[in-house]
């Protein structure tokens, strides 16, 4: 089998994973489920991985490199002011977070779950969750210059501030099966990035 062969049904196996674990969660989706749903062979698993743990930092780096490159395309439009792009981000947020399934987010989903299991996946959700803040970061530095924005704060703190309040608004969001703490969690993303007088 070539590199590219080897490349092409390792990608399979991660796409079938992430749909999987999105439902279920990792500890819940077995590797022969996987594989049987990749049309993969029983047993050749740790051709394509070296461990469940390298499976699960594979699937986390690759649904992070989604996400950041889709922020990056947002947050590069030049047609939007920064509020107007951070707005669009929320909802496409709360968009994902309740179409059909309540949470898609690998991190919604596994962080709770896999940071105590298993550090090389901590690691990696720290270093994917890291790169999604700094995206906001930048974008509220941007909001300051083009005077779409009001902070009152270091944006970086307040980017932390504003991911850690809608990763608790999509855990809350699944226990209710409501959009009610999206709606919270946006009414306070707008009194801090654009406080009242």
């Amino acid at each position: 089998m070539s590199i590219a062969q080897v490349k092409n049904v390792r990608q399979t196996i991660l796409d079938v994973a992430k749909l999987l674990v999105s439902k279920k969660g990792f500890s819940a989706v077995g590797l022969n489920e996987v594989l049987q749903g990749a049309q993969v062979p029983k047993g050749s698993f740790y051709h394509y991985f070296d461990s469940k743990d390298a499976f699960g930092v594979a699937l986390l780096d690759g649904y992070f490199e989604i996400y950041v490159h889709g922020m990056n395309a947002l947050f590069n439009r030049t047609d939007l002011s920064e509020a107007q792009k951070l707005d669009r981000y929320w909802q496409q947020w709360i968009d994902n977070q309740t179409g059909g399934d309540w949470g898609k987010c690998l991190a919604v989903k596994l962080g709770a779950e896999v940071a105590d299991l298993s550090e090389p996946m901590r690691q990696a959700l720290e270093r994917g969750t890291t790169s999604i803040i700094g995206c906001i970061t930048a974008s509220l530095l941007r909001g300051e210059e083009d005077r779409s924005l009001t902070l009152k704060g270091d944006p970086q703190d307040i980017a932390l501030e504003l991911y850690s309040l809608w990763l608790g608004a999509s855990v809350m969001a699944k226990i209710t099966a409501t959009g009610r703490p999206f709606e919270q969690a946006l009414s306070l993303t707008h009194n801090v990035l654009m406080p009242p007088n």
